[in-house]
């Protein structure tokens, strides 16, 4: 019995002694077995609110969008609404573009500093492509572009057209041919017109031709002798008749042209200029000067002053080359106010009035007034007035269009060719007919024989 006792107690001091050298020896590390590679996916980090017991996303792996278009053409043709119309008055503007590509080069040229910003306008409103082609047909995509019904810019707003869409024309300003703000009347008249029309483009492009008043008088015309009343059904002047089937052939050709081996420039979709507040009156010159441009390609941008400075009233918006923008700040930023505009001096005469000192300075009685803040015509003998002036030639008179630009558009003489017609010449040259046929001292009805030299101006 004793032996057992013993026996135990030996026992459980060895197994005491065991489990306390077990409790401090290493362990021992089992390697895992061997299994296939297996590649990561991305993780997705996420924080629980725990008060909303839901799960919200910290960052997540992003998803491609959608490629932009590259070049201006891409985007335009991407927009394009107007069905495609078999129609022969379509066909026989396309075979005229056709046969006239140096036209087609010709708008493209004068198109590219404009095109962008008239699609960013288009596409905000829902509008069809095919209108950012509309100057083109309107103005040959001329921004002092000037009708005998006194229409003026890229889009031949008249004067009471123009205003009622908020466009300003006064002695400094012309809203009528300022590119962007045109554009922006443009399309929201556009946007109207549809609207009138229930959604029927060739209706609303026809009225913004002839006017709504006259589109609709055929209409109701139509309709009292049980007649269709689409575009291809009315009577209108033969401009409108015209007007509708020249721009859709025009799209189409855009549309067409990698198939009718028509090269179009390269003009990438991005902005060609910014608009920049000035916030006060400035010399255009010294603006041009600051922005590293010639008066040219300044007018080119900025086509609605018809002065040598900024009206004292606004607009101050200048339209600058996005490459240019940034230093033409920064330029400006360290321009003293009153290096902004030249100014002179006039000590007001006995026998002096507003009229004779407007007209030695070249400027008007209103401008006069808006610079001085004067309530009436009334001056006073010995006292002086600030009159804006400029020392560049150039400037010296009425910007409607630079004088450079007029005298190095040398007249050229075009020999008619089987077949011409005054419309065929005008358009080819983005003239009017009427022009062509007064340069030449003919009337239109006059037979242009093959052979025949007319004098062409202004090209």
């Amino acid at each position: 019995m004793i032996h057992k006792i013993a026996f135990k107690a030996v026992l459980i001091i060895f197994l005491l002694l065991t489990a306390g050298c077990a409790k401090h020896a290493p362990s021992i590390q089992r390697l895992p077995p061997k299994t296939p590679v297996v590649k990561a996916k991305p993780i997705e980090l996420v924080i629980i609110n725990r008060k909303a017991e839901s799960i919200q996303p910290v960052f997540s792996t992003p998803e491609e969008k959608p490629s932009q278009p590259k070049t201006i053409w891409d985007r335009m043709i991407s927009l394009y609404k107007i069905s495609d119309i078999n129609n022969k008055r379509i066909n026989r503007e396309y075979q005229w573009y056709l046969k006239h590509p140096e036209y087609l080069e010709r708008i493209q040229k004068r198109a590219e500093p404009y095109l962008y910003n008239i699609l960013e306008k288009i596409e905000a409103k829902g509008l069809p492509g095919e209108l950012a082609l509309l100057p083109a047909i309107e103005s040959a995509f001329r921004p002092h572009a000037y009708s005998r019904k006194k229409a003026a810019g890229l889009w031949q707003f008249i004067p009471s057209t123009g205003r009622h869409f908020g466009l300003k024309q006064n002695w400094w300003y012309d809203g009528r041919r300022d590119v962007f703000a045109s554009t922006e009347a443009a399309t929201q008249y556009l946007k109207q017109l549809s609207n009138s029309f229930k959604g029927d483009w060739l209706l609303a492009l026809a009225s913004y031709n002839a006017g709504k008043g006259r589109v609709n008088r055929a209409i109701r015309k139509n309709k009292r002798k049980n007649r269709p009343t689409d575009y291809w059904s009315l009577r209108l002047p033969k401009e409108t008749m015209n007007y509708v089937p020249r721009l859709l052939a025009i799209a189409k050709i855009f549309a067409d042209a990698k198939a009718l081996n028509i090269s179009l420039h390269n003009i990438p979709n991005q902005p060609a200029f910014v608009s920049v507040d000035v916030g006060s009156q400035l010399s255009l010159a010294k603006a041009a000067k600051l922005a590293d441009m010639s008066l040219d390609e300044f007018f080119k941008y900025n086509p609605g002053f018809n002065r040598w400075h900024t009206a004292p009233n606004g607009p101050h918006r200048l339209l600058i080359p996005v490459n240019k923008a940034e230093k033409f700040k920064q330029k400006l930023a360290k321009l003293p106010k009153n290096q902004r505009i030249q100014w002179q001096r006039h000590k007001i005469r006995s026998g002096e009035n507003l009229s004779l000192i407007a007209k030695k300075y070249r400027t008007s009685v209103k401008s006069i007034r808006e610079v001085n803040r004067m309530a009436s015509n009334t001056i006073h003998a010995g006292r002086f007035l600030l009159i804006p002036t400029t020392s560049n030639k150039y400037l010296k008179k009425p910007l409607r269009r630079p004088k450079k630009t007029r005298i190095a558009k040398k007249r050229r003489l075009y020999i008619v060719k089987k077949g011409d017609t005054f419309w065929d010449i005008s358009r080819k040259f983005a003239i009017s007919s009427k022009k062509l046929a007064l340069w030449n001292k003919l009337s239109l009805k006059s037979v242009l024989q093959p052979g025949q030299k007319l004098i062409i101006k202004n090209i």
